[in-house]
């Protein structure tokens, strides 16, 4: 009962507030603070204030939050350990099983099914352009031994 007074009291308030806004020609703010003002009035009309209100002071609602609460935790423990069993790639469980046979190269069989890379684009010379220049390709000639090393540490 108080708490259907109190949402009474709320919706008053906002539209009188609301008239106010609507006296200083604001029709589209009024509009919207109406709506506002509104809904504590249809929550206690529709009774779902006194449901929250029992269920806020029921004993037996907080233990099932509490479990509901459980269960999400315990859910989003096990997703969280088996995404780091997987590994970031996100394999499926069947894939596991075959990633761990290897290939002739060293490789599992995933990491060797690889896109091709593609062809460099040509270079021609357009309708009434100036041909640019071929640059050649500088051949690699860095050490890249470190950066193997640690892609292989990462399983990469």
């Amino acid at each position: 009962m108080l708490a259907e007074t109190i949402c009474s009291a709320v919706s008053a308030a906002g539209l009188g507030i609301a008239a106010l806004t609507a006296y200083r020609r604001r029709f589209l703010a009024a509009a919207r603070i109406t709506a506002y003002a509104l809904v504590p009035v249809a929550l206690a009309m529709t009774g779902l204030v006194k449901w929250a209100a029992g269920t806020a002071f029921s004993l037996t609602a907080w233990i099932g939050f509490g479990v509901l609460g459980f269960a999400w935790l315990l859910f989003t423990a096990t997703r969280a350990v088996e995404r780091r069993r997987l590994g970031a790639a996100g394999e499926e469980p069947a894939t596991v099983e075959k990633a761990g046979r290897k290939g002739r190269s060293g490789r599992s069989e995933q990491q060797a099914a690889v896109a091709p890379t593609a062809s460099a684009p040509s270079l021609g010379a357009g309708t009434g352009q100036r041909a640019a220049p071929q640059r050649a390709a500088a051949a690699p000639t860095e050490d890249f031994s470190d950066i193997e090393a640690i892609l292989k540490k990462h399983g990469i």
